[in-house]
């Protein structure tokens, strides 16, 4: 008999922790049952508290009446987040190992957005980008670090590749020191600059060999943090109804909104993962545009929470605004999640004119929805889910009539 204190078998399937070190090398395409670990989940949990940090400031700008500006910082602070968030989603993707440096190097990276976060308040009411910049730094250097860790293990186009990263991540870290050193003036279009070199380090980088990241690991990577974000949306839009009702016991103003933002985020939820997409993920260029469109779908998804926030605190009277700015600050996020997730890979998925018309049309409808005064978030609401209702009755019934039982979405 096996003693209790004895390691188990190397059949036996029990966890092991991680070895301290091994080669970094990259993973295959075509692994199977290849799924998010609990490292990258925990890592998408924390960025979710940045995209929280920035949502609770533009809440706070466009209550205030500076939905300019607000806006503005938001673009701008959850770039970084977004940006960082994706470039170690598609790293993990190819060069996961597991081992202990490259949990304690992910961490690292955690750290960095933590730090990113609470500088976030800073930014948007002094304009001061330090702490920003600092979490970034951290966040970047970090990812440096293992694609030379990456480079180290490969050889010819692999480890040129896993150079061009490194080499062009540390050099974008130069040019966004002007947030900090530039006067405010001049910040935006130090933004812009670097917003679209650091778009052009992959493109450099994989234009002779694409790194090995696997497509269904990467689909489920982005619907993940899709999940996540919309459930920030919902615990931020219930803290802000709770508050208001606490402070004012108005739950008749207050349940149109809870209401349509509900159904908002549920038919978010249910446009969005309709259709398996990872298939359509195979192709290079497909696969860029993809991923890089997911900063509309990630931006907008949580500025409908702050959105609604907005409108509780316009209908309880705390919110300097009107009711049509803040009916707009939930419709306008939502019409552009909307367009986006059709734009990036809803429409692929569907067959002739009025299919393909079902999101558009519910785009449009939900902006029209903005002139209907306090009664806009539920009619809001009461479109997007129309629009699925649409969507399930347009394409059932083709499905059944020519592709049978083989069919697994109602979207197909």
């Amino acid at each position: 008999m096996m003693s209790s204190s004895a390691p188990p078998p190397a059949s036996s399937g029990a966890p092991r922790p991680p070895r301290p070190l091994q080669r970094l090398t990259a993973r295959g395409r075509e692994e199977a049952h290849r799924v998010a670990s609990p490292l990258e989940l925990f890592f998408d949990l924390c960025f979710v508290v940045a995209v929280a940090q920035a949502g609770v400031q533009l809440v706070h700008a466009v209550a205030e009446g500076h939905a300019g500006t607000g806006i503005l910082d938001y673009v701008m602070a959850f770039y970084a987040i977004w940006w960082a968030w994706m470039n170690f989603t598609w790293f993990a993707s190819a060069y996961d190992n597991d081992d202990a440096l490259y949990r304690i190097v992910t961490l690292v990276q955690i750290a960095g957005v933590l730090v990113l976060a609470a500088g976030i308040s800073r930014a948007f009411t002094d304009h001061d980008f330090r702490l920003v910049w600092l979490g970034y730094v951290i966040m970047r250097l970090a990812m440096v670090w293992q694609w030379l860790r990456a480079a180290a293990s490969a050889g010819g186009a692999e480890r040129t590749t896993a150079l061009r990263y490194a080499g062009g991540v540390l050099l974008c870290q130069v040019g966004w020191l002007g947030l900090v050193l530039l006067p405010e003036p001049a910040r935006p279009w130090v933004f812009l600059v670097m917003a679209l070199v650091e778009l052009c380090v992959p493109l450099y980088a994989e234009r002779k060999r694409m790194t090995s990241w696997h497509p269904h690991h990467i689909a489920e990577r982005y619907g993940l943090f899709t999940i996540i974000v919309l459930g920030e949306t919902i615990a931020a839009a219930t803290v802000a109804v709770k508050s208001a009702v606490a402070e004012h016991s108005a739950p008749a103003e207050l349940l149109p909104i809870a209401a349509g933002g509900l159904l908002i985020v549920f038919a978010a939820w249910w446009i969005y993962f309709v259709v398996p997409i990872h298939g359509h993920l195979r192709s290079r260029r497909r696969a860029f545009v993809w991923g890089y469109g997911h900063y509309l779908v990630f931006a907008s998804a949580a500025a409908v929470g702050a959105g609604l926030e907005v409108a509780v605190e316009q209908a309880t009277g705390k919110a300097h605004l009107s009711t049509l700015a803040a009916s707009a600050a939930v419709t306008l996020p939502t019409a552009l999640f909307l367009l986006t997730v059709w734009a990036l890979h809803s429409r692929h998925f569907k067959v002739g004119l009025a299919q393909q018309l079902v999101l558009p049309v519910t785009a449009l409808l939900v902006i029209c929805c903005t002139f209907l005064g306090d009664w806009a978030v539920l009619a809001a609401g009461l479109v997007s889910a129309a629009s699925v209702a649409t969507g399930v009755v347009l394409t059932a019934r083709p499905a059944t009539r020519e592709r049978g039982p083989e069919v697994a979405s109602p979207a197909g």
